[in-house]
């Protein structure tokens, strides 16, 4: 029977297994070697008892309201600038260059607003009448950062503080990674003083977001752990939903819904289509892809099953989490740790969700700001949680990022004989039974295009060329590089109509991830991050060489004399209307323009 079939059944058992201890092969050692600040006699820890999860009795089952309802009333009374979540309005100063540098996101704007501001409920309406259970455990908030913005990271613990339960909150732990600004010291000590539950741990050099993040954990001393980012901001009864889950079922994480504080003005916002499973692409992008009507729940506020999740947002129990190792202490920096965590936990018997009723905001940024000593780790980390979990899938990554054959994923014996020893299920087990609804939007292996090579104008005999553009740029007319006018380093003027009836920049099996995109019947055809869902990125090839755009109603045309390229209306007889693709695949083509008709 699949596993989604059986959810129900698994969802009505409400035992807690006896906690079995693995050792653990990871931080602990790192750890012991005193290789970091703040030694474990340095933290003066919480007296935390810890539950014994064995059966739930009636009085663990009762439930009660977690909503702290005089400081919802007093949020909705507050004003000012960036205040319910509004965008603050923006001066000519507030949009220099200046104002990012430091940061990635917009400093000047962020020290304008409140470190106490209110934000908008935009929770289902449904969660605003659920009960959680009486007795929730209580949790560590790990918070890792590195040369953070002050008022930046002030507002994510005050946002913390004020609306957690206070019985909820066993600790924060700041985990600075070796940072240089002197308001991150003295001055940062000496203003969380005045906030008993508030920890500062610092590492001796650059550790980067992962070990620095397994520092924070093995300072912990709550029943669970809940990591965030330093650019956050709670939202209202963030943390019950949380605990809940895992009250439930020590073997699951759970995830927060990560809404968006915009890196300019800081408005509060829902992400595009909100409420999402987590995946990835076979080049090991994260993704976000819909809910299949199988796993949807007649409540739209409950959590739901997500096979990955993006990033360092979510809470785990303590224990489960040094069970399963904590992260691969031998992936550097940053990059590929959500993946680990995510197979690791689905593989070896947890499960992972998200939960509708708890959300956080997240500031992302517009660029890092800050370089790491040595570089990188991206390619290095994905190719070790390749090596250990994904079996004979990494083969699909190493076909699209060929390079990764020949790059070092170091010795990865451990995490193999962890693996081993947690029993774990296989690679194809997790793509047929968690992930099964993944290859729908990004299939291991590529369905053939119908179209590639250059694109050239019939009316000019001038080729489409992005310049390897990025999101945003325009789309012009360039003298065709095959015909030797041009040099090709400067140019891009190979594309790819591929299954998903999209246009991008590449060959099929290296296409970039930006789209042609238009939004309206004059509008300039542009480059736009490519999402997979059609609507402004939907095109026709017709047999009479026009592209046409179902959305608009229209057709894409070119001017010789500014080399523009736009949506016009159509005109199968205009010969700036008429393109000519490289390489077509007529079976393939017929296929896609007769299936939506």
């Amino acid at each position: 029977m699949r596993r989604r079939q059986k959810r129900l059944l698994q969802a009505a058992g409400l035992i807690l297994l006896t906690v079995l201890f693995v050792h653990n092969t990871g931080l602990w050692s790192l750890y012991r070697g005193k290789q970091f600040v703040s030694p474990a006699e340095a933290i003066q820890g919480l007296p935390i008892k810890v539950r014994q999860n064995a059966i739930f009795t009636e009085a663990a089952l009762r439930k009660k309201d977690w909503h702290d309802n005089e400081g919802i009333r007093a949020d909705a009374a507050k004003s000012g600038f960036g205040e319910q979540g509004k965008p603050v309005p923006m001066s000519d100063e507030d949009r220099s260059d200046k104002a990012y540098k430091e940061n990635g996101f917009n400093i000047y704007v962020s020290d304008k607003i409140s470190l106490n501001r209110s934000l908008p409920d935009i929770r289902h309406p449904n969660c605003k009448n659920k009960l959680y259970m009486e007795k929730l455990p209580n949790s560590s908030i790990i918070i890792p950062f590195h040369n953070e913005g002050w008022s930046s990271l002030l507002r994510t613990v005050h946002s913390i503080l004020n609306r957690s339960p206070p019985e909820l909150i066993a600790e924060i732990i700041l985990v600075d990674d070796f940072s240089d600004r002197e308001h991150l010291k003295k001055r940062l000590e000496k203003y969380m003083a005045r906030f008993p539950k508030v920890r500062i741990l610092r590492t001796k050099k650059r550790e980067g977001l992962i070990r620095t993040r397994l520092l924070g954990a093995s300072m912990a001393t709550a029943e669970v752990i809940t990591f965030l980012d330093s650019h956050c901001e709670a939202n209202v009864n963030w943390l019950p939903p949380l605990l809940d889950r895992i009250a439930q079922n020590r073997k699951t994480i759970v995830c927060p819904m990560i809404d968006v504080i915009n890196h300019d003005h800081f408005g509060y916002s829902t992400q595009s289509g909100d409420a999402m499973r987590g995946a990835f692409d076979w080049e090991m992008y994260y993704k976000r892809i819909p809910i299949p009507p199988e796993l949807r729940k007649p409540d739209p506020s409950d959590p739901f099953e997500s096979p990955v999740m993006a990033g360092g947002l979510f809470a785990v129990e303590r224990k489960w989490f040094w069970e399963l190792g904590g992260y691969d202490t031998g992936l550097e920096i940053w990059g590929g740790e959500q993946y680990e965590i995510s197979f690791k936990v689905w593989m070896c018997g947890g499960r992972m969700e998200d939960v509708p009723c708890s959300r956080v905001g997240h500031i992302y940024r517009k660029y890092v700001p800050y370089t790491f000593p040595g570089g990188g780790g991206l390619p290095r980390n994905l190719k070790r949680v390749a090596e250990v979990w994904m079996d004979e899938y990494a083969e699909h990554l190493y076909k699209r990022k060929p390079e990764f054959r020949h790059i070092s994923a170091g010795d990865v014996n451990p995490q193999k004989e962890l693996r081993n020893s947690l029993n774990c299920k296989s690679f194809k087990w997790f793509m047929t039974e968690v992930a099964w609804d993944l290859p729908k939007y990004y299939p291991p292996v590529e369905p053939p295009s119908s179209a590639w090579g250059e694109i050239r104008n019939v009316g000019t005999g001038l080729c489409v060329d992005s310049k390897h553009g990025s999101s945003g740029s325009q789309l012009k007319l360039e003298p065709c590089v095959k015909d030797g006018e041009e040099q090709s380093w400067s140019h891009e003027q190979i594309f790819t109509l591929g299954w998903r009836e999209d246009i991008r920049p590449g060959d099929s099996l290296h296409a970039r991830k930006y789209c042609f995109d238009a939004v309206s019947q004059s509008s300039q055809v542009t480059l736009f991050d490519c999402h997979g869902m059609k609507g402004n990125q939907l095109w026709k090839y017709k047999k009479g060489k026009t592209l046409y755009h179902p959305v608009s109603i229209s057709c894409m045309d070119c001017s010789a004399k500014d080399r523009n390229i736009f949506m016009n209306t159509c005109n199968p007889s205009s010969p700036t209307q008429q393109w000519i693709f490289e390489n077509i695949n007529s079976t393939v083509l017929e296929i896609m323009n007769i299936k939506d008709l």
